[in-house]
Protein backbone atom coordinates (compact mmCIF):
# COMPACT_ATOMS: atom_id res chain seq x y z
CA UNK A 1 0.00 0.00 0.00
CA UNK A 2 1.69 3.39 -0.71
CA UNK A 3 0.75 4.58 2.38
CA UNK A 4 4.39 5.01 3.67
CA UNK A 5 5.48 7.87 1.89
CA UNK A 6 7.57 9.99 3.80
CA UNK A 7 8.74 13.62 1.74
CA UNK A 8 10.56 15.67 2.84
CA UNK A 9 10.85 15.47 7.16
CA UNK A 10 9.63 19.76 7.49
CA UNK A 11 7.41 18.81 4.43
CA UNK A 12 5.73 16.89 2.94
CA UNK A 13 4.08 11.44 -4.72
CA UNK A 14 -2.97 -9.05 -24.93
CA UNK A 15 -3.94 -6.87 -27.14
CA UNK A 16 -3.39 -10.12 -29.46
CA UNK A 17 -4.80 -9.35 -33.29
CA UNK A 18 -5.30 -12.42 -35.08
CA UNK A 19 -2.31 -13.87 -37.43
CA UNK A 20 -3.35 -12.05 -40.59
CA UNK A 21 -4.00 -15.52 -42.58
CA UNK A 22 -4.61 -14.92 -45.78
CA UNK A 23 -7.52 -16.61 -47.42
CA UNK A 24 -5.81 -18.52 -50.30
CA UNK A 25 -7.51 -18.09 -53.39
CA UNK A 26 -9.18 -20.16 -55.78
CA UNK A 27 -8.63 -19.21 -59.57
CA UNK A 28 -6.60 -15.83 -58.88
CA UNK A 29 -10.44 -14.34 -57.69
CA UNK A 30 -12.47 -16.33 -54.56
CA UNK A 31 -11.17 -17.20 -50.97
CA UNK A 32 -11.48 -20.40 -50.07
CA UNK A 33 -13.19 -21.01 -46.55
CA UNK A 34 -10.74 -22.00 -44.10
CA UNK A 35 -11.91 -25.08 -41.25
CA UNK A 36 -13.52 -23.26 -38.71
CA UNK A 37 -11.00 -24.18 -35.16
CA UNK A 38 -12.12 -23.26 -31.41
CA UNK A 39 -8.24 -22.47 -30.82
CA UNK A 40 -7.36 -19.67 -30.13
CA UNK A 41 -5.10 -17.71 -32.86
CA UNK A 42 -1.70 -16.93 -31.49
CA UNK A 43 -0.75 -13.23 -30.91
CA UNK A 44 1.00 -11.77 -33.65
CA UNK A 45 4.93 -12.61 -33.84
CA UNK A 46 4.45 -15.13 -31.45
CA UNK A 47 4.72 -18.97 -31.78
CA UNK A 48 1.98 -20.70 -31.69
CA UNK A 49 3.39 -23.82 -30.04
CA UNK A 50 2.11 -24.20 -26.81
CA UNK A 51 4.46 -23.91 -24.06
CA UNK A 52 4.88 -26.08 -20.55
CA UNK A 53 3.08 -24.66 -17.96
CA UNK A 54 5.14 -22.44 -15.79
CA UNK A 55 6.88 -24.13 -12.95
CA UNK A 56 6.58 -22.04 -9.76
CA UNK A 57 8.97 -24.08 -7.51
CA UNK A 58 11.03 -22.35 -5.52
CA UNK A 59 15.01 -22.22 -6.10
CA UNK A 60 15.85 -20.23 -3.13
CA UNK A 61 16.93 -22.37 -0.04
CA UNK A 62 15.78 -19.99 1.87
CA UNK A 63 11.89 -19.83 4.45
CA UNK A 64 11.13 -16.18 2.63
CA UNK A 65 8.52 -14.60 1.21
CA UNK A 66 8.54 -11.55 -0.54
CA UNK A 67 5.21 -9.41 1.24
CA UNK A 68 3.07 -6.48 -0.19
CA UNK A 69 0.48 -4.81 1.81
CA UNK A 70 -1.91 -3.19 -0.96
CA UNK A 71 -5.34 -2.64 -2.22
CA UNK A 72 -6.80 -3.44 -5.50
CA UNK A 73 -6.89 -0.43 -6.84
CA UNK A 74 -3.36 -0.29 -6.65
CA UNK A 75 -2.84 -3.56 -8.97
CA UNK A 76 -1.06 -1.26 -11.82
CA UNK A 77 1.19 -0.20 -9.33
CA UNK A 78 2.07 -3.87 -8.09
CA UNK A 79 2.52 -5.14 -10.98
CA UNK A 80 5.42 -2.23 -11.61
CA UNK A 81 7.29 -3.15 -8.72
CA UNK A 82 7.04 -6.91 -9.04
CA UNK A 83 7.99 -6.76 -12.23
CA UNK A 84 11.30 -4.94 -11.47
CA UNK A 85 11.88 -7.25 -8.01
CA UNK A 86 11.59 -10.64 -10.09
CA UNK A 87 13.58 -8.89 -13.11
CA UNK A 88 16.09 -8.05 -11.05
CA UNK A 89 16.06 -10.62 -8.66
CA UNK A 90 13.67 -12.98 -7.88
CA UNK A 91 12.77 -14.91 -11.07
CA UNK A 92 16.61 -16.97 -10.29
CA UNK A 93 14.92 -17.92 -7.17
CA UNK A 94 11.47 -18.13 -7.33
CA UNK A 95 10.59 -17.34 -4.47
CA UNK A 96 6.66 -16.65 -3.32
CA UNK A 97 4.81 -13.87 -2.84
CA UNK A 98 2.32 -13.08 0.13
CA UNK A 99 -0.06 -10.23 -0.79
CA UNK A 100 -2.10 -8.29 2.33
CA UNK A 101 -5.43 -6.38 1.74
CA UNK A 102 -7.81 -5.31 4.57
CA UNK A 103 -10.42 -5.86 1.57
CA UNK A 104 -11.10 -9.24 -0.09
CA UNK A 105 -8.26 -9.61 -3.27
CA UNK A 106 -10.16 -9.55 -6.80
CA UNK A 107 -10.27 -12.01 -9.23
CA UNK A 108 -8.14 -9.87 -11.56
CA UNK A 109 -6.23 -8.58 -8.70
CA UNK A 110 -5.04 -12.73 -8.23
CA UNK A 111 -4.66 -12.88 -11.93
CA UNK A 112 -2.51 -10.37 -13.21
CA UNK A 113 -0.23 -10.88 -9.81
CA UNK A 114 0.24 -14.58 -10.47
CA UNK A 115 0.72 -14.14 -13.69
CA UNK A 116 3.84 -11.87 -12.77
CA UNK A 117 5.05 -13.83 -10.31
CA UNK A 118 7.61 -16.83 -11.11
CA UNK A 119 6.52 -18.00 -7.28
CA UNK A 120 3.63 -18.70 -5.93
CA UNK A 121 1.26 -16.59 -4.45
CA UNK A 122 -1.09 -16.32 -1.65
CA UNK A 123 -3.71 -13.71 -0.51
CA UNK A 124 -4.48 -12.62 3.25
CA UNK A 125 -7.32 -10.37 4.33
CA UNK A 126 -6.63 -8.92 7.02
CA UNK A 127 -8.61 -9.35 10.79
CA UNK A 128 -10.98 -6.45 11.22
CA UNK A 129 -10.02 -6.42 15.01
CA UNK A 130 -6.20 -5.86 13.26
CA UNK A 131 -7.12 -2.80 10.97
CA UNK A 132 -9.58 -0.64 13.38
CA UNK A 133 -9.27 1.35 16.43
CA UNK A 134 -8.67 -0.88 19.58
CA UNK A 135 -11.60 -0.25 22.34
CA UNK A 136 -9.45 1.84 24.44
CA UNK A 137 -9.15 5.17 22.51
CA UNK A 138 -11.72 7.64 22.53
CA UNK A 139 -13.16 8.68 19.52
CA UNK A 140 -13.80 11.95 20.67
CA UNK A 141 -10.38 13.00 21.18
CA UNK A 142 -9.33 11.29 18.51
CA UNK A 143 -11.62 13.73 16.07
CA UNK A 144 -9.42 16.14 18.33
CA UNK A 145 -6.67 15.61 17.35
CA UNK A 146 -6.45 14.68 13.49
CA UNK A 147 -9.02 18.29 13.47
CA UNK A 148 -5.78 20.04 14.92
CA UNK A 149 -3.42 17.97 12.12
CA UNK A 150 -5.17 18.92 9.50
CA UNK A 151 -5.39 22.86 10.28
CA UNK A 152 -1.54 22.39 11.08
CA UNK A 153 -0.99 20.35 7.76
CA UNK A 154 0.46 17.10 9.08
CA UNK A 155 1.40 14.71 6.59
CA UNK A 156 -1.84 12.01 6.78
CA UNK A 157 -2.87 13.63 10.18
CA UNK A 158 -5.85 13.86 9.58
CA UNK A 159 -6.09 10.34 7.90
CA UNK A 160 -7.49 7.39 9.87
CA UNK A 161 -6.72 4.54 7.50
CA UNK A 162 -3.10 5.62 7.39
CA UNK A 163 -2.92 5.02 11.12
CA UNK A 164 -4.53 1.77 10.68
CA UNK A 165 -1.98 1.00 7.89
CA UNK A 166 1.01 2.29 10.67
CA UNK A 167 -0.26 0.03 13.70
CA UNK A 168 -0.75 -3.10 11.24
CA UNK A 169 2.89 -3.08 9.79
CA UNK A 170 4.15 -2.58 13.68
CA UNK A 171 2.22 -4.96 15.14
CA UNK A 172 0.62 -7.21 13.34
CA UNK A 173 2.03 -8.31 9.82
CA UNK A 174 4.10 -10.62 10.74
CA UNK A 175 1.43 -12.34 13.14
CA UNK A 176 -0.56 -13.24 9.53
CA UNK A 177 -1.12 -17.04 9.23
CA UNK A 178 0.55 -17.03 5.64
CA UNK A 179 3.72 -15.98 7.59
CA UNK A 180 4.02 -18.65 9.84
CA UNK A 181 5.57 -20.74 7.30
CA UNK A 182 8.62 -18.40 6.97
CA UNK A 183 11.46 -16.93 8.77
CA UNK A 184 12.27 -13.94 6.46
CA UNK A 185 10.52 -11.31 4.62
CA UNK A 186 11.49 -8.78 2.29
CA UNK A 187 8.70 -5.93 1.92
CA UNK A 188 7.87 -4.37 -1.29
CA UNK A 189 5.77 -1.56 -1.80
CA UNK A 190 3.79 -0.85 -4.71
CA UNK A 191 5.09 2.13 -7.09
CA UNK A 192 8.74 1.46 -6.52
CA UNK A 193 11.80 2.00 -8.54
CA UNK A 194 14.27 -1.17 -8.04
CA UNK A 195 17.53 -0.18 -10.19
CA UNK A 196 20.32 -2.98 -9.77
CA UNK A 197 20.25 -7.23 -10.08
CA UNK A 198 20.29 -8.66 -7.11
CA UNK A 199 23.22 -11.10 -8.18
CA UNK A 200 22.67 -12.80 -4.64
CA UNK A 201 20.36 -14.34 -2.58
CA UNK A 202 19.97 -11.58 0.38
CA UNK A 203 17.68 -14.12 2.65
CA UNK A 204 20.64 -16.31 2.88
CA UNK A 205 23.36 -13.38 3.28
CA UNK A 206 21.41 -12.20 5.55
CA UNK A 207 21.03 -15.57 8.01
CA UNK A 208 24.68 -16.62 7.19
CA UNK A 209 26.30 -13.16 8.43
CA UNK A 210 23.76 -13.06 11.82
CA UNK A 211 21.90 -9.72 10.25
CA UNK A 212 18.22 -9.39 11.39
CA UNK A 213 17.05 -6.29 10.27
CA UNK A 214 18.14 -4.15 6.62
CA UNK A 215 17.65 -0.90 5.36
CA UNK A 216 17.90 1.53 2.08
CA UNK A 217 17.53 4.64 2.88
CA UNK A 218 17.28 6.38 6.61
CA UNK A 219 15.84 10.15 7.02
CA UNK A 220 14.33 12.07 9.98
CA UNK A 221 10.90 11.53 10.87
CA UNK A 222 8.16 14.70 10.71
CA UNK A 223 8.25 15.54 14.51
CA UNK A 224 4.37 16.10 15.10
CA UNK A 225 3.52 12.84 14.30
CA UNK A 226 5.97 11.31 17.06
CA UNK A 227 6.56 14.22 19.92
CA UNK A 228 6.18 11.80 22.76
CA UNK A 229 7.19 7.72 21.22
CA UNK A 230 10.48 8.55 22.75
CA UNK A 231 9.37 9.37 26.20
CA UNK A 232 7.42 6.57 25.39
CA UNK A 233 10.65 3.98 24.84
CA UNK A 234 12.79 5.47 27.84
CA UNK A 235 9.10 4.52 29.75
CA UNK A 236 9.69 1.05 28.35
CA UNK A 237 13.90 0.93 28.09
CA UNK A 238 13.17 1.72 32.42
CA UNK A 239 10.46 -1.31 32.93
CA UNK A 240 12.96 -3.87 30.78
CA UNK A 241 16.31 -3.19 30.80
CA UNK A 242 16.99 -6.95 30.21
CA UNK A 243 15.93 -5.84 26.43
CA UNK A 244 18.41 -3.42 25.54
CA UNK A 245 21.36 -5.03 24.00
CA UNK A 246 24.95 -3.93 24.96
CA UNK A 247 26.58 -3.37 21.65
CA UNK A 248 22.99 -1.13 20.38
CA UNK A 249 22.66 1.45 17.29
CA UNK A 250 21.18 4.13 20.36
CA UNK A 251 24.23 6.53 18.18
CA UNK A 252 22.22 6.19 15.45
CA UNK A 253 18.76 7.59 17.01
CA UNK A 254 19.97 9.79 19.46
CA UNK A 255 20.91 13.19 20.15
CA UNK A 256 23.52 12.96 22.86
CA UNK A 257 24.07 8.88 23.06
CA UNK A 258 26.81 8.82 25.32
CA UNK A 259 24.40 10.08 28.28
CA UNK A 260 22.53 7.28 27.77
CA UNK A 261 18.47 6.17 26.85
CA UNK A 262 17.54 7.98 29.82
CA UNK A 263 19.58 11.13 29.31
CA UNK A 264 19.61 11.79 25.36
CA UNK A 265 16.51 12.69 23.10
CA UNK A 266 15.44 11.37 19.70
CA UNK A 267 17.01 12.78 16.69
CA UNK A 268 14.22 11.71 14.98
CA UNK A 269 16.21 9.52 12.26
CA UNK A 270 14.94 6.04 11.13
CA UNK A 271 15.24 3.68 8.86
CA UNK A 272 12.69 3.90 5.48
CA UNK A 273 10.48 0.51 6.31
CA UNK A 274 8.90 0.43 3.05
CA UNK A 275 12.27 -1.59 1.85
CA UNK A 276 12.80 -4.08 4.95
CA UNK A 277 14.60 -7.79 4.30
CA UNK A 278 14.29 -9.03 8.03
CA UNK A 279 14.15 -11.85 10.48
CA UNK A 280 10.20 -12.63 11.08
CA UNK A 281 11.40 -14.15 14.06
CA UNK A 282 13.10 -10.61 15.33
CA UNK A 283 9.41 -9.15 15.58
CA UNK A 284 7.59 -12.23 17.02
CA UNK A 285 9.98 -12.21 20.16
CA UNK A 286 9.34 -11.32 23.55
CA UNK A 287 11.14 -7.99 23.24
CA UNK A 288 9.53 -6.45 20.30
CA UNK A 289 5.73 -8.13 21.44
CA UNK A 290 6.26 -5.99 24.60
CA UNK A 291 7.39 -3.21 23.07
CA UNK A 292 4.66 -3.03 20.54
CA UNK A 293 1.80 -3.91 23.23
CA UNK A 294 3.14 -1.25 25.40
CA UNK A 295 3.25 1.92 22.91
CA UNK A 296 -0.17 0.63 21.56
CA UNK A 297 -1.62 0.92 24.83
CA UNK A 298 -0.17 4.45 25.17
CA UNK A 299 -2.04 5.43 22.28
CA UNK A 300 0.15 7.22 20.50
CA UNK A 301 -0.57 5.13 17.02
CA UNK A 302 -4.03 7.39 16.64
CA UNK A 303 -3.96 10.28 18.92
CA UNK A 304 -0.23 11.49 17.39
CA UNK A 305 0.45 9.40 14.20
CA UNK A 306 3.26 6.65 15.02
CA UNK A 307 4.82 5.10 12.33
CA UNK A 308 5.52 1.91 11.67
CA UNK A 309 9.33 3.05 10.23
CA UNK A 310 10.13 4.77 13.41
CA UNK A 311 8.86 1.94 15.85
CA UNK A 312 10.66 -0.28 13.58
CA UNK A 313 13.56 1.39 13.39
CA UNK A 314 14.02 2.41 17.28
CA UNK A 315 13.12 -1.45 18.40
CA UNK A 316 15.61 -2.90 16.17
CA UNK A 317 18.37 -0.03 17.38
CA UNK A 318 18.09 -0.74 20.94
CA UNK A 319 16.95 -3.92 20.78
CA UNK A 320 19.79 -5.56 18.54
CA UNK A 321 23.46 -5.44 18.66
CA UNK A 322 24.71 -3.10 16.04
CA UNK A 323 26.13 -5.79 13.71
CA UNK A 324 23.05 -7.34 12.90
CA UNK A 325 21.99 -4.44 11.24
CA UNK A 326 22.35 -4.66 7.57
CA UNK A 327 23.12 -1.58 5.10
CA UNK A 328 22.55 -2.69 1.53
CA UNK A 329 24.47 0.08 0.08
CA UNK A 330 24.86 -1.94 -3.33
CA UNK A 331 20.50 -1.56 -4.44
CA UNK A 332 19.41 1.09 -6.40
CA UNK A 333 15.74 2.20 -5.14
CA UNK A 334 13.60 4.55 -4.70
CA UNK A 335 10.11 5.09 -3.23
CA UNK A 336 8.38 8.64 -3.59
CA UNK A 337 10.33 11.08 -3.17
CA UNK A 338 13.64 10.00 -2.56
CA UNK A 339 16.11 7.38 -4.10
CA UNK A 340 19.55 6.51 -3.80
CA UNK A 341 21.69 4.37 -6.15
CA UNK A 342 25.15 2.58 -4.70
CA UNK A 343 27.83 5.10 -4.66
CA UNK A 344 30.35 2.53 -5.69
CA UNK A 345 31.66 1.44 -9.53
CA UNK A 346 31.52 -2.21 -8.26
CA UNK A 347 27.96 -2.40 -7.89
CA UNK A 348 27.55 -0.65 -10.98
CA UNK A 349 29.80 -3.04 -13.29
CA UNK A 350 28.39 -6.23 -11.76
CA UNK A 351 24.44 -5.18 -10.96
CA UNK A 352 23.91 -3.86 -13.74
CA UNK A 353 22.69 -0.79 -12.38
CA UNK A 354 20.53 1.71 -14.47
CA UNK A 355 19.44 4.58 -11.86
CA UNK A 356 17.36 7.59 -13.73
CA UNK A 357 19.05 9.96 -12.09
CA UNK A 358 23.20 10.96 -11.44
CA UNK A 359 24.97 9.21 -8.69
CA UNK A 360 25.65 12.44 -7.03
CA UNK A 361 21.42 13.26 -6.45
CA UNK A 362 21.49 10.01 -4.54
CA UNK A 363 20.09 10.63 -1.51
CA UNK A 364 22.96 9.11 0.61
CA UNK A 365 24.02 13.11 -0.17
CA UNK A 366 20.76 14.70 0.88
CA UNK A 367 20.96 17.07 3.44
CA UNK A 368 17.97 14.83 5.09
CA UNK A 369 20.06 11.71 4.88
CA UNK A 370 20.80 9.75 7.98
CA UNK A 371 23.47 7.71 6.20
CA UNK A 372 26.08 9.85 7.67
CA UNK A 373 25.09 8.79 11.28
CA UNK A 374 24.97 5.41 10.39
CA UNK A 375 28.65 5.63 8.43
CA UNK A 376 29.93 7.21 12.00
CA UNK A 377 28.47 4.73 14.42
CA UNK A 378 30.26 1.92 12.01
CA UNK A 379 33.16 4.07 11.73
CA UNK A 380 32.69 4.68 7.70
CA UNK A 381 33.59 7.97 5.91
CA UNK A 382 31.02 10.30 5.18
CA UNK A 383 29.42 10.56 2.00
CA UNK A 384 29.32 14.36 0.89
CA UNK A 385 26.34 16.29 0.90
CA UNK A 386 25.25 17.90 -2.57
CA UNK A 387 23.14 20.82 -2.78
Amino acid sequence: MTHSKNTNPNEVLEVGFPASDHARKSNGAHPVPRPVSNAKPAPVGRPSEQKPAKDTRQIGKEKATLVMLVRNSELKDALGSMKQIEDRFNRHYQYPWTFLNDEPFTEEFKSHTTRMASGTTEYGLIPKEQWSMPDWISEDKFQEVISRMSQENVIYGDSRTYRHMCRYNSGFFFRDKLLAKYDWYWRVEPSIGFYCDMTYDPFTFMRENKKRYSFVIALPEYLPTVETLWKTTQEFAKLHPEHIAKDNSLGFIATDPDKGIQETDYNLCHFWSNFEIADLNFWRGEAYQKYFEFLDKKGGFYYERWGDAPVHSVAAALFLPKDQIHFFGDVGYKHVPWGRCPLDDESHDTARCMCPFERKESFDHNQWSCQNGWNKLHGLPENPIYE
